[in-house]
């Protein structure tokens, strides 16, 4: 049975029973405690914890998932892998615990042919936890015997989101594989033979503390209870399949047949090959959906995940032998497999192809670097009469090169080294330790929402600002510190709520309103706007007086600066869609900010913009505003919006009905909720001020608009004139004019260069009588404050032959702005094995920065001019005796 089909036989069967089919959300869910969608149930979260209304009363998906916490642990177990598919069924005050167990039965083990799984109800054992006999009932009413559905803790049959919110006990659904993968005796005894397929968890209780999985306080009943449940499509394919793992369904295995090909080596024949394999199938797959879903390679948060999941299969594969690129020949065998079920990633996938090639071109450059560092600390491990690379060193290859530790073994092991392990690893320890307290701080820092639930109970906060800009309303209630108060006192800053508004809150991009909410007696500076849960909108005041709830009140938005907001607002549109028509459709948003005469607008790119491209995109842009096209905004389905090629930001969540604002029909139609001008005509004129990157794949553009715009053209124009007045030519001949100055410039520079130069040699030959010796090695180290470049080199080069044919070294640290560094060697010394490129690296490093070059030469800098006596020890202590 295909992955395909069982996906497909899961959704229908909850339709036919009366489910609302949801598509799967994008990997990246706009959810400030999660990096990635990692359970099946987070789009659902809003409705379970009660800030939402859900719109159906049942709901169906399989949704896609990333989970990279045990990302070490992929390919060696049956249970790991980093990309997942959560089949799963949902009920919000509907039905509960009979209709679960009896839907999960019905599935499970119905025949293929009534589109069931098929699978043998003998085979079939379940949990429950301890002491919930209704569940044991309910299990034993469907068909198992008691001998099959066994009672566990809280630990493994209680389940809750790790914070305060929903929670409630759970029943796991297990396939017996046999006596060839394990004990007898059940999940209790070895859940690799017994694999858990499904879920099934009831909701019932609202937890006020959670201190472990096992450890927290029930505050009351929920007002629902709710059914919450996920089955893992891959494990139900492995057994349906009947291959040994995830890793060799038909949605992965091609990965590792091309993988195969590509090394020449056969999957099945080597234990250790076989990880790897599978670390290539997984990490290839969860690569593409998580590039197809927006994410860029990058050195912070999904950007780094992703830059490892990238890594670790470029890595694995030169473990496999195979040493040029590769993920331009794995990706497509990926993108064929999953693209039935995922569309999205052909229309993404010539912006996941780039985006990947191109970091597998920057981790090839680093991997060199990398290298160097290594063979640095090997000829240090050499000197020092040592045969194991420091477990720290080890850490710093992975964390700053991105080196896995098997990689570096694996290079020690050539080098006739072993690695401390111990040490390695508790550094990774230590590591893992901080990212989880990190997250767990992040999750426990999550404001209360129990009073703008409280709030929004009393129903929604229509937001009126599209037409109106001042509105007679009241206030709704008044938080301070989380809390409800009656009122707000005079000098004191609360968060208020309306009946309605019409401030923008800030969203999409775009800064929240200013403006005054008045009444009788006091008056409130709005100073922002926000919607902490949906449907609210949360106006932060400074209070004048004393406002008590009940009151009615003028609320005024500042107009002059709403309207400039507009302006901003909709010139990013139009340079969102000058990009797409000038650079391509792979110009896709990464993200927005505009205020008030400014804009900046991110997206995806593996290359900056040429000088001639930046200016047609800025005469693109401005010629929409002088057509003055019409921005027109409507509400329509979110299929209907999709299928007129309306743009979205990848990770937002979507109402089944959206807002579509759109500029020149097809030419720029995007979702959104911001505001807009009537028409462009209205900004003025876009002035782009620059294009830079923002991280690996992302590029930023940033540009004035209107009277801002004005602004810095009249700066520009007054400067021209400021320069033509004193160099006394016309503007058109301004740019000749500065060329033969710094012409001259450079001739003249190239004069003093050489007098200097000439000068440093007349005095070599006394410098030269300041070497030492060290060990057997003449050794000149020198501070040259002021010598820089060529001057720098020439004089290292030429001191190196006034050493004469002994073992001879010469290290200067010179420089002008910054400290520069250069180390070269002589035949004799580099018999004895120090090498330029080797010394350079420890006196970059003690500068605060890098170097490399060739044995017999090279260079580097740093950042610490004062630490030149440091680097030049380091050198020296380099040449001690070797052992």
């Amino acid at each position: 049975m295909k992955t395909s089909d069982i996906r497909s036989r899961f959704i229908d069967f909850f339709a036919k029973h009366g489910h609302a089919v949801v598509p799967s959300a994008s990997l990246l869910y706009n959810d400030p405690t999660l990096l990635f969608v990692n359970a099946g149930m987070v789009p659902f979260k809003p409705y379970f914890l009660g800030d939402e209304a859900a719109p159906y009363k049942r709901a169906v998906s399989a949704q896609k998932c990333v989970r990279t916490l045990d990302i070490d642990e992929v390919g060696k177990t049956t249970r790991h892998g980093t990309f997942f598919q959560m089949l799963g069924n949902f009920a919000f005050a509907d039905y509960f615990k009979a209709e679960a167990i009896s839907f999960a039965w019905e599935l499970v083990t119905g025949a293929e042919a009534d589109g069931g799984l098929g699978f043998d109800p003998e085979l079939v054992w379940v949990t429950a936890l301890k002491g919930d006999q209704e569940t044991i009932d309910l299990w034993q009413r469907v068909g198992i015997p008691r001998e099959r559905i066994q009672e566990r803790g809280l630990k493994d049959n209680y389940w809750h989101m790790g914070v305060p919110g929903p929670g409630g006990p759970c029943s796991e659904i297990y396939i017996d594989r046999g006596p060839a993968f394990g004990a007898d005796g059940g999940p209790e005894a070895d859940e690799d033979r017994f694999l858990e397929i499904w879920n099934l968890v009831f909701q019932q209780e609202e937890l006020s503390s959670v201190r472990a999985k096992d450890d927290f306080d029930v505050l009351r009943p929920l007002p629902s209870r709710n059914i919450d449940t996920g089955a893992g499509l891959e494990r139900i394919a492995l057994l349906k399949q009947g291959v040994a793992n995830m890793y060799e369904i038909d949605e992965v295995y091609p990965v590792i047949g091309k993988a195969s090909e590509l090394s020449g080596r056969r999957y099945g024949a080597d234990p250790t090959d076989d990880v790897r394999f599978r670390v290539v199938a997984d990490h290839v797959r969860s690569s593409l959906m998580l590039m197809t879903d927006g994410v860029t390679p990058g050195n912070e948060a999904r950007g780094y995940v992703l830059r490892r999941l990238l890594r670790r299969v470029i890595r694995a594969m030169r473990l496999l032998g195979v040493t040029q690129p590769v993920l331009g020949e794995l990706l497509p065998v990926s993108r064929d497999l999953m693209r039935a079920s995922y569309p999205e990633i052909d229309q993404s996938w010539e912006r996941v192809i780039a985006s990947a090639t191109a970091e597998e071109e920057t981790f090839r450059r680093t991997l060199q670097s990398g290298t160097a560092m290594f063979d640095t600390a090997v000829g240090a491990m050499r000197a020092g009469d040592t045969a194991v690379l420091p477990g720290d060193k080890a850490f710093q290859l992975h964390d700053t090169f991105g080196f896995p530790i098997d990689l570096t073994m694996e290079m020690a092991a050539e080098a006739g080294l072993s690695v401390d392990r111990a040490k390695f690893d508790e550094l990774m320890r230590e590591q893992k330790d901080r990212a989880r307290a990190d997250a767990k701080a992040k999750k426990g820092g999550a404001t209360s929402h129990e009073a703008y639930r409280s709030l929004r109970d009393a129903g929604e906060v229509p937001f009126l600002g599209y037409t109106d800009l001042d509105l007679a309303t009241k206030v709704r209630g008044i938080v301070v510190d989380g809390r409800l108060v009656d009122r707000a006192p005079d000098g004191s800053t609360v968060e208020l709520v309306l009946e309605e508004t019409p401030f923008y809150a800030e969203s999409g991009g775009q800064d929240a309103d200013r403006g005054l909410i008045a009444g009788d007696g006091f008056s409130l500076q709005v100073i922002d706007v926000q919607r902490p849960v949906p449907g609210l909108v949360v106006h932060r005041v400074e209070v004048l007086g004393e406002v008590p709830v009940g009151a009615t009140v003028d609320a005024r938005v500042d107009g002059v600066a709403r309207h400039a907001s507009s302006q901003a607002h909709t010139a990013t549109h139009i340079v969102h869609a000058a990009l797409r028509e000038l650079v391509g459709p792979t110009a896709t948003q990464a993200g927005s900010y505009n205020k008030p005469g400014y804009l900046r607008f991110d997206f995806a790119a593996t290359h900056g913009l040429s000088t001639q491209l930046k200016s047609e995109i800025e005469a693109r842009a401005n010629q929409a505003i002088i057509d003055n096209f019409q921005v027109t905004a409507q509400q329509m389905p979110l299929e209907e919006a999709k299928a007129l090629g309306a743009m979205a930001m990848f990770g937002e969540k979507y109402p089944p009905v959206v807002r579509m604002v759109e500029l020149a029909g097809p030419w720029s139609r995007e979702l959104c909720g911001g505001t807009h001008v009537g028409s462009t005509a209205e900004i003025g004129v876009l002035n782009l001020l620059s294009e830079s990157s923002i991280g690996s794949g992302v590029r930023r553009v940033e540009a004035l608009v209107s009277t801002d715009a004005f602004a810095k053209f009249a700066a520009e124009r007054a400067l021209v004139t400021e320069l033509t007045d004193t160099l006394r030519v016309q503007p058109d001949q301004l740019v000749g004019r500065i060329e033969r100055l710094l012409t001259q410039l450079k001739d003249a520079e190239k004069q003093i260069a050489a007098l200097n130069t000439e000068k440093l040699l007349s005095g070599a030959a006394a410098l030269a009588e300041q070497a030492i010796d060290v060990a057997g090695v003449r050794f000149l180290g020198l501070e040259v404050p002021g010598v820089a470049g060529g001057e720098l080199r020439t004089l290292a080069l030429d001191l190196r032959e006034r050493l004469g044919s002994a073992a001879g070294v010469v290290a200067l640290v010179g420089g002008a702005e910054k400290p520069m560094a250069i180390v070269a060697t002589n035949d004799a010394a580099r018999g004895l094995g120090l090498r330029a490129g080797q010394l350079i690296s420890l006196a970059c490093s003690a500068l605060g920065g890098k170097g490399g070059g060739k044995d017999d030469l090279a260079q580097g800098g740093g950042t610490d001019a004062s630490a030149a006596p440091a680097a030049l020890a380091a050198v020296r202590q380099a040449l001690e005796p070797r052992g």
